[in-house]
């Protein structure tokens, strides 16, 4: 089992810069991936930069160049780090941890971003 405490969500104008955190904890060692997801009002989920053990990324078209995933392994945590945001950004950002077996998921932090 893993446990995913996400942190760092809240309102910023347009062009500011937010992080979000999410903090593992548990069977950490059988983590193979973690991500981020968004999902806006009437909108689906969208996968919004992913993170493997290996170091590898991946980032949505939407976000390139704007935001950046990484990790502290002392920590046990991983970031999302978003600059120039913008109102479209506006969703509910949640944290997982994929194992090969199961994805786990946190509780959602908000971000809005107004123009």
């Amino acid at each position: 089992q893993v446990q995913l405490a996400e942190s760092g969500g809240g309102s910023v104008q347009a062009g500011g810069s937010l992080r979000l955190a999410c903090a593992a904890s548990g069977n950490i060692a059988s983590i193979r991936t973690m991500a981020w997801y968004r999902q806006a009002p009437g909108k689906q989920l969208e996968l919004v930069a992913a993170l493997t053990s290996g170091g590898s990324t991946n980032y949505a078209d939407s976000v390139q160049g704007r935001f950046t995933i990484s990790r502290d392994n002392a920590k046990n945590t991983v970031y999302l780090q978003m600059n120039s945001l913008k109102p479209e950004d506006t969703a509910v950002y949640s944290c997982t941890a994929n194992d090969l077996r199961l994805n786990y998921w946190g509780q959602g932090t908000q971000v809005t971003v107004s123009s």
